[in-house]
Order: structure tokens, then sequence, then C-alpha cells
């Protein structure tokens, strides 16, 4: 009997994540966003429960700017935003247009902010019920800037990393060597 030499590896079972946070509303969003992911056509309602399933450090932050950037790019200007992840403030950003921001968290300045513009603040079961297929919205991610993958990849050293080297701090103060 032969094997079978697909992808000449073993193949793994893309099974979703079972979330441990202690989250209610959390755990509640899962559950509607897995019942719209079912019941609807929209592919919207699959990223949004693959992105609530996330663990807490892969759902990157998002500023203020870089939503009203997205607006300012964007055809039409009543779109409402979303964000799967934290949206904080940016004081560099001196005005804030009328944003309609929909995500899980928001700092109270940036709330206060986009209110203050006008702006509308919707948590993911408000957009649940104004579009339940996510008609008229645009689908955001905060940027993937952590220390720690900066070190991922190929060993630092060989031909064509790119890896950040784990360097000991105690190699500057001159005692490394001894």
């Amino acid at each position: 009997m032969g094997v079978d030499a697909y992808k000449k590896t073993r193949v793994q079972r893309n099974v979703g994540r079972k979330v441990t946070s202690t989250n209610l509303y959390l755990k509640l969003l899962i559950k509607l966003y897995k019942f719209l992911a079912r019941r609807t056509d929209s592919n919207f309602n699959a990223t949004i429960l693959r992105r609530l399933q996330q663990t807490r450090t892969a759902r990157y932050p998002i500023s203020v700017s870089r939503l009203v950037k997205q607006i300012n790019t964007a055809k039409d200007k009543t779109r409402t935003l979303v964000v799967v992840g934290t949206v904080t403030d940016d004081v560099r950003l001196l005005t804030v247009p009328k944003i309609n921001v929909c995500a899980l968290r928001f700092t109270e300045t940036a709330r206060k902010r986009i209110q203050a513009a006008g702006g509308k603040t919707l948590t993911f079961d408000q957009l649940a019920q104004q579009n339940p297929t996510g008609t008229g919205t645009i689908l955001l991610r905060g940027p993937r800037v952590r220390e720690e993958l900066k070190h991922f990849g190929r060993a630092s050293g060989l031909p064509g990393s790119h890896a950040k080297p784990y360097v000991s701090h105690t190699a500057r103060k001159g005692k490394g060597a001894r």
C-alpha cells in the first residue's frame, strides 16, 4: 500500500479557535456573528467572526487619524468604518470630521472626539441590526506592529533574513564578554 504524498507533508486541519476569554459580551457577539455567517451569503460576517475569535494581541489597535485617512479616500463618505479591535485617539490630528465607526472598544478620548464632531460610535450588535450583511461598510484593521513580530522569520544572520536578532543588553555595558 502506498503513501498519499499530497503536499509531501502532514495536512493540518483548520479548526476554529475556541475563545478562552471570560468576556460575556465577546462570547455573545461570537454567537451572533456565527449565526449571521451561517444564514447570510455575505463574507463580511464570516470575516468579522474570524477576527472576533482572534487572540487579543492579534486584534491590533487603529488610530482615529488612520480612520480619517481612509474615509477621505473613500467615494462614499457616509459609509461606516468597522474595526474589530480598539480605536485609539491621535493627538496629532487637530480636527476630526464626521465619521461613523463601529469597533470592539474605544478609548475615552477617541469616543468623545468622534461624537463631538457629530459622528456615531456603534457596537457590533448595533451594526448587526443596521447592516446584517455589511453593506455600506469599510472593514479595517490596525497595522501589525509588535516587537515580537520583528524577530519572526528566517534566523537572523542567514542570507535573505530580515529577522531582528535577540541581543543581550548587558553586552553594551561591557559585561557580556566576561
